[in-house]
């Protein structure tokens, strides 16, 4: 009796020990994103104007593209605890869990008013699943702010595309989670 209760004891310890050894599950990526939330940004200086505002819904991420007429060198985009007006300071009232300021180093026409329509909204983001506003927040010696709203502080990453003609685009896409369901990030 006391052999087999040492034996069981010693097939335990071994299955034990064995399941310590066993590599740990990697974090599986949501989508292939290995993106994450810290400040984006490139240097550049002020070059043409934000000519228009959009957003698209894809299967993983929720887009926003700022059209610029030309190269656009400059920009940033980073989680704040409030987006504020471009010259003033004074806070934009911007809705969702959290929100992204996204700064193209670019002003815009003056004359265009695309960008106080629907009290400074641009995009409705009723049908997006990560998107929860996107708002006006000025432009100001040759720099044009967006507070875009997300639902919870999610992976982004954001890049320049070049065009079309001699024009350029901001992108900024905003993951719809942070990894794989069932697994741990």
């Amino acid at each position: 009796m006391r052999k087999s209760i040492v034996s069981l004891l010693a097939l335990a310890l071994v299955a034990g020990l064995h399941l310590l050894s066993a590599p740990a599950a990697s974090a599986a990526a949501y989508c292939g994103q290995v993106w994450g939330s810290f400040d984006k940004s490139a240097f550049g200086y002020p070059n043409g104007e934000v000519t228009g505002v959009r957003a698209g819904r894809h299967d993983c991420y929720d887009r926003l593209v700022l059209d610029v007429n030309a190269p656009l060198t400059g920009w940033s985009v980073r989680y704040v605890p409030v987006v504020t007006q471009d010259g003033s300071g004074l806070p934009v009232d911007v809705r969702g869990g959290a929100r992204l300021e996204v700064v193209a180093d670019a002003g815009v026409i003056p004359t265009d008013s695309w960008f106080v329509a629907s009290g400074g909204r641009l995009v409705d983001t009723s049908a997006y699943r990560t998107f929860r506003d996107v708002v006006w927040a000025g432009s100001f010696e040759g720099y044009t702010t967006i507070g875009l709203g997300v639902r919870a502080r999610l992976p982004f990453r954001a890049f320049v595309l070049a065009g079309p003609g001699s024009g350029s685009r901001l992108v900024v896409d905003v993951g719809h989670q942070w990894c794989a369901t069932g697994t741990t990030c």
